[in-house]
C-alpha cells in the first residue's frame, strides 16, 4: 500500500467534507479561509518516524541449550505460520529482550522503556512462562499481569494464544483474561479453575481484592511471582496514586517477599541521557512499585544501523547521493541492494537515528516531515542541489520501497516506518473591530491583535448558514465598578447566564447597513413581528420589541462609546439574519443550526468521514493482504464510540 496515496485521499475527502458547509459572503475572510486550507491549516504536513532497527539478542533455541530456559520454550516461542503450525521458524531475540530475561531470572524488580514495537511484551511473557514451567501449571495464579486498557488486554490475549494455543493440544501454560466483559459463566469457571497467568485492567483487580466472589480467586494468588504493569506513563497523578496503593495491597496480599514487579513503558523520561534517565525511571518506579528498582534494572532498546554508516557531510557520499537522485533511480527491494543505497543511508540517519552526545549511543530521531519549508526534501535538496519535488518523491519512493526489503535472516522490514497526520477540526475565524476592508482577520483564537499595542480585540465570527453574512459573537458585560458596557469574545454553544452579561451578536456590514429610521427598520424586521395599530399604523409586538436589533458604538477594545463604529447588537437565541432576513422560531433555541463557524463539523461525524476515506482505500487496496485491511479508531468519549 501507498501510504502518501493514501493520506492524500484522507485529506482531500476530509478537505471536501469542510468546505461543504462553509459559506462565507465576505470576500475577504472567504479568501483568507481558503488560503489557510490550501496552506493546510487544519492538516498540516505529515510527519515520518522510522522504526530503527533493534540490536539483535539471543536465539530462544541457544537460551534452550544453555539452560536459561526451560526445554519447552523452543516449542513455545518460535515463528509459528498463519495455517501450517507443524512447521516452525527459530526465534530470534532483541537484545533488549534478551536483558529482560536476565533481568528477570536474576530477581531483580526491572523496567523495559523502548519504543513501540519493539516486543516489549515478550520481555515480561517469556520470563513468565519460564517460571511457571519449571515450578509447574496449575499451582495457583503465578503471574498478574495489569493493562491500562481492555483493548491492550485483548491485544495480548490473542498474542499469548498465538504462542501458548497454537500446536499443543492442551496449552501448556493456562492463561484468561478477567477484565469485566466476560460472562458470568466465564467468571465462575475462571475463579473455580484459576489460571497461571491472569490478564486485568488496574480497576477490576481492585475489586478482585474486595468482593467475595472473587475471594477464592486470590486465595489462588499466594505466592504470586509476577506482578506487570504494562504502559506505566499511563499511571500520573491520583489515577498514579491509586495503582500505587494497589500494588502494596497485592504485595501484601499474596505475601511472597520474592514478589517481582515489572513495568513496561514506551516513554517515561525525557531530557538528559540514558544514564540520567535511568536515574529518573528507577526513582519513579521504586515510587509505584513499593519496593527497589535499580538504574540497572531499566533496560532501553540498543539500537544499530541497517544501513552502511557515513557521514552525510562526506565529499564522496554527497556525490554518490546526487548521482543516485539525479538518475531517478526506482529503489532495488533486494536487501542488501538496498541497505548500500545512498539515499536509504541518508533516510535512516535522517528519519531514524541520532547519536546521543558524550557517549555516541544511538537513540531514535524525531519525526520529521518529508514536505514543509523544513522538511526532510528541503534538507537533500540544499545538500544535493536536486529541485525539492525530485527530492520528495525519491524519499517516498525509498520509504515505499524499504518496506518491501525483508531481511534475510529475520524476515523484518529493512524500513518500516509511520506517518503521523493530526488533523483538527479547527476554531473559528476571528476578526478585529474595523470596517470589513482593513479588519484583521485570523484563524488562530487569541485576545488581541498580534501588533503589541493591545489596543485592538479580536472576536470570533460566525456565519449565517443561508446567505454566509458574518457575526462577532460576543457577550455584552457591565463593568461592576464603572457601570460601563464592553463587548467580550464567547462561543457559540456557550449559554450560560450571568446577572452582569448579555448573550449576543454584533452586526456590521457598510454595504447593507442597518436602518436607522423607523419605517425602514420594521420593512426588515419578520413580518410575524410586526401588528397593525387601530389607528393603521404598523409596530412591533410587544413579544418581539426587546428582540429588535439595538445600535450601538463600539470602539476597537470592544467597549461601548459615544464616538465609536456603528454596530447592531442582536440577543441570543438568534433571531434572524439582519441581511438575508431568514426568521427563525421562538422554539428554535440552539444558535448552531442557524450559524456555522468554521470547527461546526461534530467529532464524531468528523472521525466517520476519516474512517470511511480509510476504508474505502483499504478495500480498494489489491495489493493488501486481507488480514491487514484494518481500521483501529480510539476515543474518550463513550458516545463518539457508540
Amino acid at each position: 500500500m501507498n501510504v502518501f496515496k493514501l493520506r492524500r485521499q484522507l485529506i482531500d475527502d476530509y478537505s471536501t467534507y469542510i468546505h461543504s458547509f462553509i459559506n462565507i459572503q465576505d470576500a475577504r475572510i472567504r479568501d483568507h479561509v481558503n488560503r489557510e486550507l490550501q496552506a493546510g491549516t487544519l492538516w498540516p504536513d505529515p510527519l515520518i518516524q522510522l522504526n530503527p532497527t533493534f540490536e539483535p539478542g539471543a536465539w530462544i533455541d541457544d537460551l534452550v541449550k544453555e539452560g536459561t530456559l526451560h526445554p519447552l520454550c523452543q516449542k513455545i516461542f518460535c515463528l509459528k505460520p498463519d495455517e501450517d503450525v507443524t512447521e516452525s521458524k527459530p526465534l530470534r531475540l532483541h537484545k533488549h529482550q534478551t536483558d529482560a530475561i536476565s533481568a528477570a531470572q536474576s530477581g531483580d524488580n526491572y523496567v523495559l522503556t523502548t519504543g513501540t514495537g519493539s516486543g516489549k511484551s515478550l520481555a515480561y511473557i517469556i520470563p513468565i512462562v519460564d517460571h511457571v514451567l519449571r515450578r509447574g501449571s496449575g499451582k495457583g495464579i503465578q503471574a498478574i499481569v495489569i493493562y491500562p486498557m481492555n483493548a491492550l488486554a485483548n491485544s495480548q490475549f490473542n498474542e499469548l494464544e498465538k504462542f501458548l494455543g497454537r500446536g499443543f493440544d492442551n496449552p501448556p501454560v493456562t492463561f484468561r483474561r478477567y477484565t469485566g466483559q466476560e460472562s458470568n459463566d466465564e467468571r465462575q469457571e475462571i475463579v473455580a479453575h484459576p489460571p497461571d497467568i491472569i490478564l486485568t485492567n488496574y480497576v477490576m483487580l481492585e475489586l478482585l481484592m474486595t468482593r467475595p466472589f472473587e475471594r477464592d480467586l486470590i486465595k489462588a494468588a499466594k505466592g504470586l511471582q509476577f506482578l506487570v504493569l504494562d504502559e506505566l506513563h499511563t499511571y500520573r497523578g491520583r489515577q498514579g496514586a491509586d495503582v500505587a496503593m494497589l500494588v502494596r495491597r497485592v504485595r501484601n496480599v499474596c505475601n511472597n517477599p520474592q514478589m517481582q514487579v515489572v513495568g513496561t513503558s514506551a516513554t517515561l523520561a525525557e531530557g538528559g541521557d540514558f544514564s540520567e534517565q535511568r536515574q529518573k525511571i528507577a526513582a519513579v518506579a521504586t515510587r509505584l512499585f513499593g519496593a527497589p528498582v535499580k538504574p540497572d534494572s531499566v533496560i532501553g532498546e540498543t539500537l544499530r544501523r541497517a544501513t552502511q554508516d557515513r557521514a552525510l557531510d562526506d565529499p564522496d557520499f554527497v556525490k554518490a547521493l546526487t548521482r543516485r537522485l539525479q538518475t531517478e533511480t526506482i529503489p532495488s527491494t533486494d536487501y542488501t541492494a538496498f541497505i548500500a543505497d545512498p539515499l536509504a543511508v541518508w533516510i535512516e540517519t535522517t528519519f531514524g537515528l541520532e547519536t546521543e552526545p558524550g557517549n555516541g549511543r544511538l537513540r531514535r530521531a524525531q519525526p520529521l516531515s518529508i514536505t514543509n519549508e523544513e522538511g526532510a526534501a528541503q534538507r537533500l535538496s540544499t545538500l544535493t542541489g536536486i529541485p525539492v519535488e525530485t527530492c520528495t518523491t525519491a524519499i517516498q519512493q525509498t520509504l515505499l520501497a524499504g518496506y518491501q526489503a525483508p531481511h534475510p535472516e529475520t524476515g523484518f522490514p529493512a524500513f518500516a516506518f509511520r506517518l503521523h497526520q493530526f488533523i483538527s477540526r479547527g476554531d473559528t475565524v476571528h476578526a478585529s473591530l474595523e470596517d470589513p476592508a482593513h479588519r484583521y482577520i485570523t484563524l488562530k483564537g487569541q485576545q488581541f491583535v498580534p501588533d503589541n499595542t493591545r489596543e485592538r480585540i479580536l472576536l470570533p465570527l460566525v456565519f449565517c448558514r443561508e446567505c454566509g453574512q458574518e457575526y462577532y459573537v460576543v457577550n455584552r458585560r457591565t463593568d461592576p465598578h464603572t457601570n460601563a458596557l464592553h463587548f467580550t469574545a464567547r462561543e457559540l454553544r456557550d449559554q450560560n447566564k450571568e446577572e452582569d452579561q448579555q448573550r449576543g451578536f454584533l452586526y456590521h456590514n457598510p454595504t447593507d447597513p442597518w436602518p436607522q429610521d423607523g419605517d425602514t427598520t420594521l420593512d426588515r424586521l419578520p413580518e410575524d413581528w410586526l401588528e397593525t395599530t387601530a389607528k393603521g399604523t404598523l409596530h412591533v409586538k410587544s413579544y418581539y420589541a426587546k428582540k429588535v436589533p439595538e445600535t450601538v458604538q463600539i470602539n476597537q477594545l470592544g467597549q461601548q462609546v459615544e464616538n465609536g463604529a456603528t454596530y447592531q447588537f442582536i440577543h441570543s437565541p438568534f433571531p434572524f439574519c439582519l441581511h438575508c432576513g431568514v426568521a427563525y422560531s421562538g422554539r428554535e433555541r440552539s444558535d448552531f443550526g442557524k450559524l456555522a463557524t468554521l470547527s461546526s463539523e461534530g467529532r464524531s461525524t468528523a472521525t466517520t468521514v476519516l474512517s470511511l476515506s480509510a476504508l474505502r482505500a483499504l478495500r480498494r487496496d489489491t495489493m493488501l493482504e486481507q488480514k491487514a485491511k484494518k481500521l483501529l479508531s480510539f476515543t474518550d468519549n463513550r458516545q463518539d464510540a457508540s
